[in-house]
């Protein structure tokens, strides 16, 4: 597929995806959001790549959100099958690690595409914010839930009902990014964080973010039993055999993710 609005490199274990539209503020058009999901879907796929990063070029902006003169045509039936949407349940769900590089701007969907990640670095002068209540919408590709259960319902209510922005030291303040880092060394602290995860076992990092992704989305005792399958599973493996043999022998371990 021949994109027009991302870009799409590999670099060792990483598959970065960067939205290419910095004349409108990297707004997520249809075929914006279409050439993500292809280009996702690839580096899902490549048994090669370990981490899924996103980003945006210009510096200004991350992504500004959807783009309004096609939300001006959506029908109800768009409600339902909303391409944004579903892919931002895709990356949140996606057993490789996914981490959002906030270079600029991240308003309306483009917020909710970093709030659909597992790990958010923000540049210092990333700003979020969500707009959508303007239009006479709201934040429906994961914004009302996702940004509820990162940093609870009053904070999440107060963003959304005024539309306010906030900064990146606000951001990490409420726990909503990890790191803000000076605009001209983001990429090497994603790539530090990045280094850090590969170092990890495989298995190990997909078993965790599965128990967290969907333990913390029930009640404590069926997250519990999550957990307790999850290190069932890791027990027999090799990679905790690899591990824990390499610990006690003082040496690095070689994973297989087996």
């Amino acid at each position: 597929m021949g994109y027009e609005n991302i870009l799409t490199e590999t670099k060792g274990e990483l598959g970065v995806i960067t939205i290419n539209r910095p004349s409108v503020r990297n707004a997520l058009n249809d075929r914006t959001i279409n050439e993500m999901a292809h280009a996702f879907n690839m580096f899902e796929q490549d048994e090669y790549v370990r981490i899924i990063v996103f980003t945006a070029t210009g510096g200004k902006a991350f992504a500004a959100g959807a783009d309004i003169n096609e939300v001006n045509r959506y029908t109800p039936m768009t409600a339902l099958s909303y391409g944004m949407a579903n892919l931002y349940k895709k990356i949140e769900s996606c057993r490789k690690v996914t981490i959002a590089a906030i270079n600029g701007i991240a308003l309306g969907g483009g917020f909710e595409l970093a709030l659909s990640c597992d790990i958010r670095l923000a540049s210092e002068k990333a700003v979020f914010g969500l707009p959508e209540l303007n239009l006479g919408v709201i934040p429906a590709a994961g914004g009302t839930q996702r940004l509820t259960r990162l940093i609870g319902k009053g904070r999440t209510l107060n963003y959304m009902l005024t539309g306010d922005l906030f900064s990146a030291s606000e951001a990490k303040e409420i726990g909503l990014v990890t790191d803000v880092i000076p605009p001209e060394q983001l990429w090497s602290a994603v790539e530090g964080k990045a280094q850090r995860i590969l170092t990890k076992g495989p298995l190990a990092v997909q078993l965790a973010k599965l128990s967290v992704q969907n333990g913390g989305e029930t009640d404590i005792q069926t997250g519990l039993l999550i957990e307790q399958l999850s290190q069932a599973v890791l027990y027999s493996s090799e990679d905790k055999r690899e591990g824990t043999s390499a610990f006690l022998e003082k040496r690095r371990a070689a994973f297989v993710g087996q």
